[in-house]
Order: C-alpha cells, then structure tokens, then sequence
C-alpha cells in the first residue's frame, strides 16, 4: 500500500512539474515575442532617423534637391549643402567653367 501511495504522490509530482514546464515556457515564448516586437519598433524607429537625414550643423531635416543631375542635401534652416562620396566631382565636371571649376578644376 505504501509502494502505492509513493507512485501516485510520483505522479501527482510528475504532473505538477509538467503543468510547470509548461507554464514557464509559455511565459518565455511570450517573453521572446514581447522582446522581438520591441527591437523591431528600435529598428524601424533607427531607420526612419537614418532615412530623415538630419544636419550636423543645426540638427533640422535635410530636404533633397537636384543640382545639375546630382541630388545634393541642403538644410532649410541654416542653407549648408551636404554631398555624397563622388557627387562634388560630378558638379565640378558639370561646371567646368563655373565656380566649382575655378575653384576644383585646377584652373585651365
């Protein structure tokens, strides 16, 4: 009887460790999702900032423009122009005769 007793008390123990793994990786699944939507929300909110260029002089929003076939970023508050890797030699190309030619194109 008490051999009994001890296997039905095993698998009530048994039971209850079970309801509680279950429990426990519940909770931890919800964790991880809870977890996986907040780094989403940082990372749309990090590219968002990094699509809303910002100027490092004044900190407003640059607005794009088109200056003879390159787009240049210019700020609206304080005026300062903000080029990309290559684009100054491409509007000195453009303007051989211009300022930036007289300034950057070795004056010929």
């Amino acid at each position: 009887m008490a051999s009994e007793k001890d296997r039905l008390g095993d698998k009530l123990h048994d039971a209850e460790k079970a309801r509680e793994d279950e429990y426990f990786a519940r909770r931890d699944r919800e964790l991880i999702e809870k977890l996986k939507r907040e780094k989403e929300q940082e990372f749309k909110k990090d590219l968002k900032a990094a699509k809303d260029m910002i100027c490092p002089r004044c900190g407003k929003t640059l607005q794009e423009r088109v200056e003879r076939g390159v787009t240049v970023d210019q700020c609206p508050s304080c005026g300062g122009v903000w080029l990309d890797k290559g684009e100054l030699d491409v509007l000195v190309k453009a303007d051989d005769q211009g300022l930036f030619g007289r300034l950057f194109g070795g004056g010929k």
